[in-house]
């Protein structure tokens, strides 16, 4: 079943969240961009307040479609040793792609928040929302990365994902919410209707909105 939107996509999702509604402890993390106007449904329906958990790649130089790490809000990093050590990545390479990376993050941290810090999540429950998984490689970075921040639970939630990555991510998060997870998958957008691309200035509406709200 095709999501009219994200809007759509949201309250769909949030309907299966239910249990986690109306609780002092929860959290909702969107990754922007795409993430955002979902969370924004889900959040409202729960009575939770929303912001955003920001992920990184760290790409192998020249390689950057293999990722050797990530970073994320929160000053997280987190490695792939595997990749590492089989590649022989030297710390000062790293550390200079790090560098890169979090000068990007700290912008778009600084574009969404207008300068509040990120938000603490230790001893909560986080429920960390995007609009599909297909291969999970933000999702996935963005578990590891929250693991450090010391939540209670870590809920990953989606409209629509891929079954395998779907499977993947029960290992990391404490709990995986996918509406639907169709096989053949193809591709996130081929669920919705509408997947025009959510701009910077719709994902501050809505993080203003939700905090006008709290």
């Amino acid at each position: 079943m095709r999501f009219r939107d994200r809007t759509d996509a949201g309250r769909r999702l949030a309907a299966k969240l239910k249990q986690y509604a109306g609780r002092d402890d929860v959290i909702v993390l969107a990754l922007p961009r795409g993430g955002v106007p979902v969370g924004a449904e889900v959040a409202d329906a729960l009575g939770a307040p929303l912001d955003v958990f920001l992920v990184r790649k760290l790409g192998v130089p020249g390689r950057e479609e293999l990722a050797m790490g990530a970073i994320a809000s929160g000053g997280v990093h987190v490695l792939n040793p595997d990749v590492v050590d089989e590649l022989r990545i030297p710390q000062n390479l790293i550390d200079a792609v790090a560098a890169e990376e979090g000068e990007e993050l700290a912008r778009r941290e600084e574009v969404y928040r207008d300068g509040r810090p990120a938000p603490a999540v230790r001893g909560r429950t986080a429920i960390l929302v995007d609009d599909g998984l297909a291969t999970g490689a933000s999702m996935k970075a963005a578990v590891a990365a929250l693991r450090r921040l010391g939540p209670a639970k870590i809920v990953v939630a989606v409209p629509v994902g891929a079954a395998e990555t779907c499977r993947e991510l029960g290992q990391l998060a404490d709990e995986v919410v996918c509406v639907e997870s169709p096989d053949p998958f193809w591709a996130v957008g081929s669920w919705y209707v509408d997947f025009d691309q959510t701009t910077d200035d719709e994902v501050r509406e809505l993080l203003n909105r939700a905090r006008l709200m709290a």
